[in-house]
């Protein structure tokens, strides 16, 4: 039922109909659990809180489905908004962004016009950028862009996923950019030809590529939920003598917030994605695929009050 339920969601995510009604209908149905709000003043409000409970945050200004080269440009613009807005507020955060929303499906030449826009101002105001990984289709893509820009820009990293075949070979080439990455397990259906279909091979695939990864010597933020692989982390780091400055936990908005906290309280760095923005659906749909138990959530949402 779990599969079948996370097959659905998504489906439902990369429905353009419901992208289009969600925009218009707002954060109703649950998504407001997930979501900090739409604007950056609303992420401004949840980083402060989270940052005042002793958390980092990376936010994500969110966006699915770019067609235009305009809409590209704006989301870029938005990711700029965001970025001043860290350092105005002098805010403990991070971006986090998916290079289809800076035109990654139109074209290499307006990504990498976009991003030096975004990088350019990142320098100047020391704010870090996350290149999210997204589908299997435009992995290769995400890498070579990280590699083009990390020549030229320190402020930057990627992500990893460990349900991917490709991941371990990813990682050892990607050491001698001695890169910051976010390692997950993914989150998006991948056919059994290029990815693990089997969660215990994905958890296992995890473990092996934070010890690698660690063990090069690079940062490392290490993005679960999942208590077996937080205590694995504590685990290696002690044994190997590696220093909470090369490593953080990172989770979601909304999911394990009293987990996050335990993090902080044993005093480890803890890091949460805050995802803000109209364009919310598809995140949302990939959040109940990851756990079809929130769906519960999003009934009483939808029907309770």
């Amino acid at each position: 039922m779990e599969r079948l339920l996370r097959n659905f969601f998504l489906f439902l995510s990369k429905n353009r109909l419901f992208t289009k009604l969600a925009k218009k209908y707002g954060l109703r149905f649950g998504a407001g659990k997930f979501v900090a709000g739409v604007s950056v003043p609303d992420a401004v409000d949840t980083i402060k809180q989270l940052n005042n409970q002793g958390m980092s945050v990376t936010i994500d200004h969110l966006g699915e489905f770019i067609d235009s080269e305009s809409e590209a440009r704006e989301a870029a613009d938005g990711c700029i908004e965001a970025i001043k807005a860290i350092a105005e507020h002098h805010l403990d955060s991070q971006l986090s962004l998916k290079l289809t929303s800076m035109g990654l499906d139109i074209s290499e030449e307006l990504v990498m016009e976009n991003m030096k826009r975004i990088l350019d101002v990142a320098e100047e105001k020391e704010v870090f950028v996350t290149l999210d990984m997204e589908d299997f289709d435009r992995c290769s893509q995400t890498i070579d862009i990280f590699k083009k820009l990390r020549q030229d820009y320190e402020h930057i990293g990627t992500v990893l996923q460990s349900y991917l075949y490709r991941t371990v070979e990813d990682i050892e080439e990607l050491n001698d950019y001695n890169p910051n990455l976010r390692l997950v397990k993914g989150a998006y259906k991948e056919s059994p030809k290029v990815a693990f279909p089997d969660k215990s091979d994905v958890d296992e695939n995890l473990k092996k590529i934070i010890r690698i990864h660690l063990l090069n010597g690079n940062y490392t933020a290490v993005a679960s939920h999942d208590d077996k692989i937080i205590e694995y982390t504590k685990e290696l780091v002690k044994k190997e003598n590696i220093s909470t400055d090369q490593f953080e936990f990172q989770m979601l908005y909304g999911i394990r917030v009293e987990r996050q906290k335990e993090l902080v309280q044993e005093g480890y760095k803890m890091r949460v994605y805050v995802p803000y923005g109209n364009d919310w659906y598809g995140y949302f749909m990939r959040r109940l695929a990851e756990r079809p138990a929130n769906v519960a959530f999003v009934l009483k949402g939808v029907f309770g009050k």
